[in-house]
């Protein structure tokens, strides 16, 4: 078996790559070439199309000039799958390397129904080390999910301008039963009540409702699809997922033992060495990539295309205002 560079060696590397004299054939980055590099022997070892999803927001989310949007998935994103998805064998199917914190519901179900439509359902999932909230349910639409003992899923709870929606209904439902009660209780949740926008108890229920539905579709028409009942145990699943009162936090780690406890079918990174030293030097290689350069996001496919949001592009197309969405 080939050894695959550990972090320390996949920077030895990139230092001897960076070292090279510069021709026609390497004028691309180094850290780009490394990239290139790994997800192509993935493609060699899986005989898959591979397509790597990754946000810089661990190593980004404090950097001036960066707003949180650029760094969470967002319709601008469907460019780039868009781009890395042409001249790809469909038959062959995908494998769909994410970490992301999570993002717009709308983006979120619009690219994943756009990668089934072109691989008909055939995906699987690789999660390195954290794929939350709409990662997640990237994730659930896959066939199955590949983890690593250090990697993490979150909750599927729609979250408004950072604030679950769910909390937002507990706390009015809250404030009128405490009113109900004792009419001087009004003073205390006047001000508090009054943070919130006309009709965002009825956004918070049909948001919820939607990724709950999203989640059980996905689950049911793939994941759970030959079991006896598909949609009972995507509901069951489900329960889990996307309630905040079982989660207790947005940011909640699950890991691979609590997914597959909770029905889902989780491969085990470990249960194959080469497979797994392979995902691990492309996540380095990644987030090598964003401690050293101006990239905030790429996706990226095995035959090297891709689309890079840098700062410097993020800055030039920042908006001034930046309506509220619906995130997961």
């Amino acid at each position: 078996m080939e050894h695959m560079p550990n972090w320390n060696e996949l920077i030895s590397e990139l230092n001897e790559e960076a070292a090279k004299p510069s021709t026609d054939n390497n004028q691309t980055s180094p850290f780009d070439r490394i990239r290139r590099k790994y997800l192509n022997k993935l493609r060699d070892l899986t005989k898959r199309n591979v397509l790597a999803y990754y946000s810089g927001w661990l190593q980004k989310s404090s950097t001036p000039g960066v707003p949180p949007a650029s760094l969470a998935i967002n319709d601008n994103d469907m460019n780039g799958f868009m781009a890395c998805l042409h001249r790809m064998d469909k038959s062959q199917g995908l494998d769909l390397i994410l970490h992301t914190p999570g993002g717009d519901l709308a983006a979120v179900e619009a690219i994943i129904t756009y990668l089934k439509k072109h691989f008909n359902g055939n995906m699987r999932a690789i999660v390195p080390q954290l794929a939350m909230s709409g990662g997640t349910m990237m994730s659930l639409a896959c066939n199955e999910i590949l983890m690593g003992k250090h990697s993490s899923l979150g909750p599927v709870d729609p979250q408004f301008n950072g604030i679950p929606a769910q909390g937002i209904i507990e706390e009015f439902g809250t404030a009128l039963n405490d009113v109900q009660k004792n009419q001087s209780a009004a003073l205390v949740w006047q001000p508090i009540i009054q943070k919130y926008s006309p009709a965002l108890v009825g956004s918070c229920q049909k948001a919820i409702a939607l990724a709950e539905t999203l989640a059980i579709s996905y689950l049911a028409t793939g994941m759970f699809a030959k079991h006896l009942d598909p949609n009972a145990d995507a509901k069951k699943a489900v329960q889990f997922f996307n309630n905040h009162g079982r989660t207790l936090m947005h940011a909640r780690h699950i890991d691979a033992n609590e997914a597959l406890a909770q029905g889902l079918k989780i491969v085990p990174l470990e249960g194959d060495n080469t497979l797994q030293d392979i995902v691990l030097t492309i996540h380095h290689a990644f987030c090598h990539t964003f401690s050293s350069t101006g990239a905030v996001k790429i996706i990226e496919n095995h035959m090297g295309i891709a689309m890079v949001d840098s700062i410097q592009h993020i800055q030039m197309i920042q908006p001034q205002h930046q309506k509220p969405t619906v995130a997961v």
